[in-house]
């Protein structure tokens, strides 16, 4: 006859064996010791201006030409403003207008003169060109030429993203690296460079497109994976906009919190910041509403109960898929046993008629 088997003794092993796993894993959850910070840290209504702003990849600058003349003598080159004023020796005025040199290098005077060549040429040169080309219908005319607007201009005026490389491109200027600057010490790095190519150029840049400073809420995931977001940094958020910004808390996560800050405190330990919840959103105490800053983590604790309630579900997982895969081999063999046996009762029953 079949004997029968069950898994009760390996089912009970295995208990036995995840028992000792989840009590270690309870001495595993132990409260974060947090790290008291002086008095003075910025809160809600007493917040600190920011420290100069440091430019980094990928912040978008506009730098703003204020004084840029080239060295003379200067040659001028194509997509180069001229304003031309040419009037005849009664005083009449003949061609007024500012015009580009257009890509083959010419300047077009208007259909009356036509166009000279002007690209390769000085502002002088170029005055006296005209002034052989008018001299051929009126006489003595008097010219007037200067430059209206360089092209090389546009290159440096206007939005500049800082690269990867931490270099902002200026065309053929070529590039000036601004990463790890403030404003400040960028415009006169830009200013330098141009020096030597410019008469003395004056910029101003600020920062069109804040890019590189960012704030983080880690919010704990019960043993289920932590779940991170970045948020850009602007120099007014508080823990509050920060609690906002991720729409509150979830089902696994608890009302503890404390803010981490890069850097050492003047104990030499870790910059935590314990944050009390309860009195912000339900007595509107802005103590612990503490202002944040680049690089600040807003960590939110997960519910211990949850977190141990999932810690059991992975370590039962395991035994449960063993003892159903018992219970079905048990059931079947037991099956198996019992056609035996009613087969064997059946063939002697059938001998014995």
């Amino acid at each position: 006859m079949f004997k029968r088997t069950n898994g009760f003794g390996l089912l009970f092993l295995l208990l036995l064996c995840t028992g000792c796993q989840l009590h270690s894993l309870s001495k595993q959850q132990q409260p974060v010791r947090l790290i008291s910070q002086p008095v003075g840290v910025p809160s809600e209504l007493c917040k600190a201006s920011v420290p100069d702003y440091i430019i980094e990849p990928p912040d978008i600058l506009t730098i703003e030409a204020i004084r840029i003349l080239p060295r003379q003598p200067y040659l001028l080159q194509s997509l180069d403003s001229v304003t031309v004023q040419i009037v005849d020796a009664s005083g009449l005025s003949l061609y007024e207008a500012t015009s580009r040199i257009d890509p083959s290098g010419n300047l077009t005077l208007g259909p009356l003169f036509g166009s000279i060549e002007a690209s390769g040429k000085t502002i002088e040169e170029v005055r006296e060109s005209i002034r052989l080309e008018v001299g051929k219908v009126y006489t003595k005319p008097q010219i007037s030429a200067d430059v209206a607007q360089l092209a090389l201009f546009q290159q440096i005026a206007g939005e500049h993203l800082v690269g990867p490389d931490g270099r902002v491109n200026l065309g053929v200027y070529g590039q000036v690296r601004v990463a790890g600057l403030t404003l400040q010490e960028a415009t006169q790095a830009v200013e330098e460079h141009l020096s030597g190519i410019l008469n003395k150029p004056k910029i101003a840049i600020d920062v069109y497109g804040y890019n590189s400073k960012f704030y983080y809420v880690i919010t704990e995931g019960a043993g289920l994976g932590d779940r991170v977001n970045r948020f850009p940094f602007t120099g007014n958020e508080t823990v509050l906009d920060a609690v906002s910004n991720v729409e509150g808390f979830n089902a696994i996560s608890s009302k503890q919190m404390w803010i981490a800050r890069p850097g050492r405190n003047e104990q030499g330990g870790e910059q935590i910041l314990p944050v009390d919840w309860l009195s912000i959103s339900k007595r509107g105490d802005v103590k612990t509403n503490y202002q944040l800053l680049p690089g600040d983590r807003l960590f939110v604790a997960e519910d211990g109960l949850v977190a141990y309630d999932n810690q059991l579900a992975k370590k039962l997982a395991p035994i449960e898929r063993i003892s159903g895969v018992l219970l079905l081999v048990t059931t079947a063999a037991q099956r198996l046993v019992f056609f035996e046996e009613s087969a064997a009762f059946g063939a002697g029953g059938g001998a014995g008629f």
